[in-house]
Formats: C-alpha cells, structure tokens, sequence
C-alpha cells in the first residue's frame, strides 16, 4: 500500500469530477490548461482531485456557456468568489446586462422566424409573400390572425 492510499486527499477525482459537473475530463483538463479553472490539487500519485468550489466553479462556467457566453468574457466573473455581489462591480455587472440584451435580441430574432412559420402555416402555402425575415429585433412580420 503506497503513502497515497494510507493518507487520501479528499475531493474527488477527474472522472468523479466529470460525472457530477457534466463537463468532460478533456474539457476539464482544457479549462485548466487556459486557465479558466486553477490548476487542480494533485494526490500523491500526482493524479488531479477537486473539491466542492472546484465543482462548483464547473458548474457555474456551464451556465454561462449556456447562455452563449465566451469563454474569455466569463473569465472576469469566474475571479469573483461564488458569492460576491455582481453590484460591487460595476463593470462587470454592465457586462452581464449586456450580455443579456443580446439573448433578448436573439429570441426576438427567433421569435420572427416562428411568426413566419406560423403565418405559412396559416396560409398552408410557402408563397407568395417576400421574405421579410431581417435578423433584427424588430417585428416587422403581419400579425397572426384569429381563429
């Protein structure tokens, strides 16, 4: 039995890490190499372990991606603690408000692409009307009628 097995680190190993977060152990290993993520603890066997911030901090860079956020725009959040109040920075809190006009301008933008099915449907033809799917967030599509 080596020093390793006698005196356990806690936390929990790549793949145990990769099985609670959902990020691969490649990905994990990418993270860490860009330096998104610390450079994990290492057992004695030099194997990588993680604790319950290491986790969470996985989890948190999953919802930012989630949201369609870069990788190098949530590095200024992922500096913060887990519970810092995003009002203390004014910077970053402009930033995630930002950020979110932008998700909103896309489901305003995908939001015309249903108006456009629907209406076709509706019509229960493809034509004859222009195309008049823009990208932007204005709706310039006909209302839909009731039925």
């Amino acid at each position: 039995m080596s020093l390793a097995d006698k005196n356990p680190v806690p936390g929990y190993s790549i793949k145990e890490t990769a099985d609670r977060t959902g990020i691969t152990e490649d990905t994990i290993r990418y993270y860490e190499k860009i330096g998104l993520l610390p450079r994990a603890q290492r057992k004695g066997n030099s194997h990588r372990i993680y604790n319950e911030q290491d986790l969470e901090m996985m989890k948190l860079i999953t919802c930012l991606k989630k949201t369609g956020m870069s990788l190098d725009d949530m590095r200024p959040f992922l500096n913060l603690s887990l519970d810092s109040d995003l009002s203390q920075y004014p910077e970053l809190h402009e930033m995630i408000l930002t950020h979110k006009q932008k998700i909103l301008e896309q489901i305003a933008s995908l939001q015309q692409v249903v108006d456009f099915i629907d209406n076709k449907v509706e019509q229960g033809s493809l034509g004859p009307q222009a195309c008049e799917l823009t990208g932007d967030t204005r709706r310039r599509m006909p209302a839909r009628s009731k039925r």
